[in-house]
């Protein structure tokens, strides 16, 4: 059988047998992998410990008929902070579920992998409002699959300009000649925060988005919860636990 490396993270686990188990992988080259960790369960394993959820590792496998095999696994960051915090570990795990449902078998998506390696990394330094993190991750990852929303022109005519209709449906900012009646007109805080939310790389500006417009970033929230779910045709089970302040 073909033997293969990649990095991957973990984005869930569950038990196979009496000890083994089964790990959804999202990789750097491969995209998504389910792959078998044999007798991993079992005291004393090798690398029982490296392969929680969240953790980014190097990993060696072999192609298996159904799941692939894991052979060797090396830690590169393990999160163990984030899996050991309630607000962090639900905000990784809302992370990690979208992540999971988007990413394809065999279908390289490095964009992909990137934005989750970076949410991991940013959930770990605890900032003081994980939620905002989850948010702009929400709002990223519907970005590279496809769906953008629209902050600093008009979603369906392109007009630029910070226009303060937000759609849901439309996919962002409308004007005033697009917006349907009953289109709902938003404070210009709201959209800047969208803007903020969606906008790749964004992410040390974040915290003083929670804390210096908090009114502005729970409607932000709520806009991108509604995006999301519409655009994604998914209900995120895992964003209810987050706490917001």
């Amino acid at each position: 059988m073909a033997t293969y490396r990649e990095q991957g993270i973990v984005l869930r686990t569950h038990k196979l047998g009496e000890t083994d188990r089964i790990l959804h992988l999202v990789t750097q080259g491969r995209g998504k992998v389910r792959a078998v960790a044999k007798g991993v369960r079992r005291p004393g394993s090798r690398f029982g410990g490296r392969l929680e959820p969240y953790s980014h590792v190097d990993l060696q496998l072999y192609e298996g008929r159904n799941l692939d095999v894991v052979n060797q696994a090396e830690l590169i960051a393990p999160h163990a902070a984030v899996r050991a915090d309630y607000a962090l570990s639900a905000s990784a795990a809302t992370m990690t579920e979208l992540t999971d449902a988007v990413a394809q078998e065999g279908e390289r998506d490095n964009a992909l992998f990137l934005l989750l390696r970076a949410g991991l990394q940013a959930l770990e330094a605890a900032p003081p409002d994980p939620a905002v993190f989850v948010d702009a991750f929400l709002l990223r990852l519907a970005s590279i699959v496809g769906f953008h929303a629209f902050t600093e022109a008009c979603a369906v005519c392109r007009t630029p300009g910070r226009h303060v209709f937000l759609s849901v449906k439309a996919g962002g900012t409308l004007c005033a000649d697009c917006a349907p009646t009953g289109t709902r007109a938003v404070d210009r805080d709201v959209v800047e925060a969208v803007r903020l939310l969606g906008a790749p790389g964004e992410w040390a500006a974040l915290p003083a988005l929670s804390r210096e417009q908090p009114d502005a970033g729970r409607v932000a929230a709520s806009y991108v919860r509604a995006f999301v779910e519409h655009h994604l045709d998914r209900r995120l089970r895992s964003y209810e636990l987050v706490p917001r302040q």
